[in-house]
C-alpha cells in the first residue's frame, strides 16, 4: 500500500485521500497569483525533518530571495528550520549558462548531498524556454522523472498552466496533477482546487473551494453527500416546532433527523418560527444552532427580547454575512459549530443569501440538499428559510427542485381583507405524518408564534395573488 505525506493542509488532505503518494511526482498547475508557491512552501516545511529536509528550489521565474522573503509572512513559516529542516536553493545560475543538461547534474549533486523527503521545483515551466525542440524537453523530463524515482523522493512540479495542463509534456509524466483555478461570479472570485489525476489512490472529485490566508492556503472540501439508503425511517418522539398549533400543523411536529423547508416574503414570520423552534428545544433539554446570514445576534436581541434568557448557552449563534463568502467554507464551519456544541437543532436563516453566493442554482440545490443528508446522517433536526417575493398569496414553489431536498415544506404568505392584511401559513409536505391541510392564521406576538383559525380564502394560488368575489 502506498503511504502518504501530509500536505501541511488537512483538509487536502481529505481531498487527496490522505494526502499526497509518498515518492510521486506532483504537478501543481495554476495561474500566476492562484497559491502555487505558497501550497509548496506550506507543504515542505510541513514534511522537512533534520535528516530528511525539504528542499525547494527556483528557476528562472522569481528571485530565491523574494520567495523567502514573502514566506516569511505566513504561519507555517519557520525561520529556525531554514538551513536544517528546509533547504532553499537556485536552478537559474545553471540553467542560464549551460541549459538543460546541466540542471540534471545539478540536481543529483544536490539530492545526494541533501537528501530530502520532499523536492520542491518552481517553476517547471521556466524550463521549457532552454529547449531546444520539444524532444529535448520531453527526453529532459522523463530522464529526470527515473532519477527522482531511483532516489526514492516525493516531488511537486509548480507550473503556470491553466485549463490545458492534461496536455503538457509535464502531465504525461506526473503521478498527479492538481490545479488551482479561480473563478469569476459576478463581482467576487471564488478559488477553486481540483485533482485531475491521481495514480494509486482514489480522492474526491470535482472542485473545492480554498482560500490563501496568513495560515496559508485552506481548502473546504466540496460537500456532495449522496443519498443515503441506509438512513433509518422516522421513529420515535418527535421534535416539538414549539408555539401555539404548530405541532398540530405538523401533524404532532418533525421526525428526529429530518429538514423543513420554510418559505414565505419578508415579515411573514420565517425567523419568529425558527426562533420558536430552537427556544422549544431548550425547554426540552435539547442544544442547538442558529446560523444567520441577515441578522446579526443584536438584531435577533431585537426581533424577540427574551432570547437571552431563553437560549442561554444552550443555543450558539453563528453569523457569516454573505458578502465575499464562500459556501463551501461556510457549510463546514456551521457542522463544526454542531459538532463542538452537540447541538441536536439547526436553524439556517436564510438559504436566500447562500444561493446568491452560490456559483449556479443547480450547485446551490447541492449544498441544500447535502447539507440536509448530512443532518440526517448525524441526527440533527434543520430548519431551514428560504425568502420569496412579496405577494398577497402564499409563498410558491418555482423555478427550482427545492421541494424534494427537504422532508417538510411550510409556506407562509400574506391575506388581505376588509383592508386588514393577515399573515398565512400552511404545511404543504410532512414527510411520513399526516397534517393539517388548510390554510391557517399566523399570529406572532413578539415573543412566540399561534397558529390561529382558519382563513376564509375562497381559492388560494401558489405563486398567483388571492382573487376574491366581492358581493
Amino acid at each position: 500500500m502506498i503511504e502518504r505525506i501530509p500536505t501541511g493542509a488537512p483538509e487536502l488532505d481529505t481531498v487527496l485521500g490522505g494526502g499526497i503518494p509518498e515518492h510521486s511526482i506532483v504537478l501543481l498547475a495554476g495561474p500566476p497569483g492562484s497559491g502555487k508557491t505558497i501550497l509548496a512552501e506550506q507543504l515542505a516545511f510541513a514534511n522537512g525533518t533534520p535528516e530528511r529536509p525539504a528542499l525547494f528550489l527556483t528557476t528562472t521565474n522569481e528571485p530565491l530571495e523574494k520567495v523567502v522573503r514573502f514566506g516569511q509572512e505566513f504561519d507555517f513559516f519557520d525561520r529556525a528550520a531554514v538551513g536544517t529542516r528546509v533547504m532553499y536553493d537556485s536552478l537559474a545560475d545553471v540553467v542560464d549558462a549551460h541549459a538543460l543538461p546541466a540542471v540534471i547534474e545539478r540536481l543529483v549533486g544536490l539530492l545526494t548531498t541533501v537528501r530530502p523527503s520532499v523536492l520542491v521545483i518552481d517553476s517547471m515551466r521556466a524550463l521549457r524556454t532552454y529547449a531546444t525542440s520539444d524532444v529535448e524537453h520531453r527526453r529532459f523530463l522523463s530522464e529526470l522523472a527515473q532519477r527522482l524515482s531511483a532516489m526514492a523522493i516525493t516531488t511537486l512540479w509548480v507550473a503556470e498552466y491553466e485549463d490545458n495542463v492534461a496536455q503538457t509534456p509535464e502531465a504525461a509524466v506526473a503521478d498527479a496533477i492538481v490545479l488551482l483555478r479561480t473563478v469569476g461570479n459576478d463581482q467576487r472570485v471564488i478559488r477553486y482546487l481540483q485533482v485531475i489525476k491521481l495514480r494509486g489512490g482514489s480522492y474526491l472529485s470535482g472542485q473545492h473551494a480554498y482560500r490563501l490566508s496568513g495560515r496559508g492556503i485552506d481548502v473546504f472540501p466540496r460537500l456532495a453527500d449522496p443519498t443515503d439508503s441506509g438512513l433509518p425511517l422516522p421513529r420515535g418522539r418527535r421534535i416539538s416546532m414549539g408555539g401555539d398549533g404548530v405541532d398540530g400543523l405538523m401533524g404532532g411536529g418533525v421526525w428526529r433527523g429530518t429538514s423543513t423547508l420554510v418559505i414565505g416574503p419578508s415579515g411573514s414570520g420565517k425567523t419568529m418560527l425558527g426562533l420558536e423552534f430552537l427556544a422549544q428545544g431548550v425547554r426540552d433539554g435539547r442544544r442547538g444552532v442558529l446560523a444567520t446570514l441577515q441578522e446579526s445576534r443584536t438584531q435577533v436581541l431585537r426581533a424577540r427580547g427574551d432570547v437571552e434568557t431563553t437560549f442561554g448557552d444552550d443555543v450558539t449563534f453563528h453569523h457569516r454575512s454573505p458578502v465575499d463568502m464562500y459556501v463551501d467554507e461556510w457549510v463546514h464551519e456551521v457542522l463544526e459549530v454542531v459538532a463542538a456544541q452537540q447541538a441536536e437543532l439547526l436553524v439556517v436563516d436564510s438559504l436566500s443569501d447562500l444561493q446568491l453566493a452560490s456559483v449556479g442554482s443547480k450547485r446551490f440545490e447541492e449544498y441544500v440538499y447535502s447539507l440536509a443528508q448530512r443532518c440526517a446522517r448525524i441526527g440533527v433536526t434543520a430548519l431551514l428559510t428560504l425568502e420569496s417575493p412579496p405577494i398577497f398569496s402564499l409563498a410558491a414553489l418555482t423555478g427550482t427542485s427545492m421541494s424534494s431536498l427537504a422532508d417538510n415544506i411550510v409556506l407562509l404568505g400574506y391575506d388581505l381583507q376588509d383592508g386588514v392584511v393577515r399573515r398565512a401559513i400552511h404545511a404543504l409536505k410532512t414527510r411520513a405524518s399526516d397534517h393539517d391541510d388548510k390554510v391557517r392564521e399566523l399570529v406572532l406576538d413578539g415573543r412566540t408564534v399561534h397558529v390561529g383559525d382558519v382563513l376564509p380564502i375562497s381559492a388560494p394560488v401558489l405563486g398567483q395573488p388571492v382573487v376574491r368575489r366581492i358581493d
